[in-house]
């Protein structure tokens, strides 16, 4: 039924109790003081302690203070002698269950104990529940019900809970960070720390202070020591982004890294231990460059423990109607927009279109299309999309890239003149930053 450990300086009390829970189905060990009562916890692990306020050398609330440090959940019950109950207050503020106050009564004990182990036993059954809703609310942040995502969310729930280093390949936007999120989320490290590193945005020559942190003095301008990415996700995990953009001097020494599971800091001297669990992802397939000599075959075959392929939009196009609908609803919260939903032309033409910027640009042509509508519905109005299909469909001699420069272009001046020609405004509605909106105009003349 259940552990009991009592600790009380009075042999009586001891064997009264004992005698009492025993016979109640309890298994009982017993400490006749407070440093006898931290060893036997140790020893046995009991699930509730029967524990007396005055005690020898440590007192009942310094033994209290001690086993909730160990364990938070753990059931304490006070044992008090009647009148002090001001110390019994004192105690259940620093975390007891209960107290009982001396001389006791049998029944009384059994009943209390009784309720102690039944709200242990639902405050396990809540924590399971919750973890099992969480893992549940997890895997539905990937939206898709496609036998290609089906087989995604398979592979992360297999490799999840293990150790080992996950190779993601997939075109740009789909989705290969949330997949490793995914992961770590679902896995034994999940509270620790995730720690995402983009490849493609550190300069060559900053590779190895970034990963790996720097003393004070280890170059100019380094005024004083920094931690790396590796050290940051210690106990977690460190996701390297578009790993193929690594420069194939760094490449040996993060293999050194991952394979000896130690590090030294830029003008560092001492190892340092590391215990992190790594993921990569790339937009190209690694063994292309391998084969072509820009990546270490080592390094390569080391990091391919487990690989997982991402598909495009175009291959899982079952799925659109989904995402769609997903992007849809949260346009709405992010824009307080009431949109019920899209015209029927406009769902052919999403399941019609290549999409070559993946979930990324199914999501901005969901928000343009949504901060532009005027209806309770989007139209081909609103989605620009109407216009790189028919680019697509009916101009032979029109390349996908054309296509989506006019189509770009046009919605440009749409927002143009929805927002008065206000750049600020025109930004915010095509949900870009400022300078990033000047940088079209002037890339498309439109200044």
């Amino acid at each position: 039924m259940g552990k009991i450990l009592i600790v009380d300086d009075e042999k009586m009390i001891r064997i009264v109790l004992s005698k009492v829970l025993s016979k109640a189905g309890y298994e009982i060990f017993e400490a006749e003081n407070g440093k006898e009562a931290l060893e036997k916890y140790e020893q046995y692990k009991p699930d509730l302690v029967l524990l007396d306020f005055q005690l020898p050398g440590m007192d009942g609330l310094e033994v209290l203070e001690e086993l909730k440090e160990d364990n938070e959940s753990l059931i304490v019950i006070m044992l008090t002698a009647y009148g002090n109950i001001k110390n019994a207050v004192h105690a259940m503020k620093l975390g007891a269950y209960d107290y009982l106050a001396k001389p006791f009564d049998n029944e009384e004990i059994v009943l209390v104990i009784q309720k102690a182990f039944q709200t242990m036993n639902l405050g396990k059954e809540v924590k399971f529940l919750k973890e099992k809703l969480n893992e549940k609310n997890i895997f539905k942040t990937i939206i898709g019900e496609s036998p290609e995502m089906k087989k995604v969310l398979e592979q992360v729930r297999l490799v999840a809970k293990t150790d080992v280093t996950v190779l993601i390949e997939g075109e740009t936007g789909t989705g290969k960070e949330l997949v490793a999120k995914l992961i770590h989320q679902d896995s034994l490290r999940k509270n620790n720390p995730f720690i995402a590193v983009d490849c493609g945005a550190i300069p060559d020559t900053l590779f190895e202070s970034e990963l790996f942190g720097f003393e004070k003095g280890a170059f100019t301008g380094a005024v004083r020591s920094q931690i790396g990415k590796f050290e940051q996700a210690n106990n977690g995990t460190l996701f390297l982004d578009e790993i193929n953009n690594l420069p194939f001097n760094m490449q040996a020494k993060l293999l050194r890294v991952i394979e000896e599971k130690s590090m030294n800091k830029l003008g560092g001297r001492n190892d340092i231990k590391i215990n992190v669990r790594i993921i990569v992802a790339s937009n190209c397939n690694i063994i292309e460059n391998v084969k072509k000599g820009n990546f270490r075959s080592d390094l390569y075959y080391r990091l391919n423990e487990f690989k997982i392929d991402i598909p495009t939009v175009a291959d899982r196009k079952d799925d659109i109607p989904l995402l769609a609908s997903y992007f849809l609803n949260q346009a709405n919260k992010q824009f307080s927009k009431t949109i019920n939903g899209f015209a029927p032309n406009v769902l052919r033409v999403l399941l019609r279109y290549s999409w070559p910027g993946n979930i990324r640009e199914l999501k901005n042509v969901i928000n343009r299309a949504v901060i532009l509508a005027t209806e309770d519905h989007i139209t081909l109005d609103e989605l620009m999309l109407g216009e790189i299909s028919s680019n697509v469909r009916y101009k032979g001699n029109t390349t996908l890239v054309d296509a989506t420069h006019e189509a770009e272009i046009d919605t440009i001046k749409k927002a143009l003149k929805k927002a008065n020609g206000n750049k600020a405004e025109t930004a915010k509605i095509l949900g870009i930053s400022r300078r990033n909106l000047y940088r079209k105009l002037n890339k498309f003349d439109l200044l």
